[in-house]
């Protein structure tokens, strides 16, 4: 069993900062990549930002020069860097994990709501 396990998640006004954190049971480098994805109410699951096991990163465009990813690997974490939070990043984060066969792993959910 592969457990990810998310904390970090809260209120912050507009312009805020918050720090999401995402403990996997198994060394992060047994995935093919982890990342973030978010779900606002009626959309659909997006993927936010992604780190591979080599340590390339990619961002969604709404979020490029805002949010950073990055990780502890003696901690099995992975950490998602939110600066300059806009009402429209209210969502539910998931962390996820790819593994190399493909199957996907996925944290619980944390609210993230940004509202003044």
């Amino acid at each position: 069993q592969v457990q990810l396990v998310e904390s970090g998640g809260g209120l912050v006004q507009p312009g805020g900062s918050l720090r999401l954190a995402c403990v996997a049971s198994r060394n992060i480098f047994s995935f093919a990549a982890m990342g973030w994805y978010r779900q606002a109410p009626g959309k659909e699951r997006d993927m936010v930002a992604a780190i591979t096991s080599g340590g390339t990163t990619n961002y969604a465009d709404s979020v490029k020069g805002r949010f950073t990813i990055s990780r502890d690997n003696a901690k099995n974490t992975v950490y998602l860097q939110m600066n300059n939070l806009k009402p429209e990043d209210t969502a539910v984060y998931y962390c996820n994990g790819r593994g190399f066969s493909s199957n996907n792993y996925w944290g619980q959910g944390s609210q993230v709501t940004v509202s003044s």
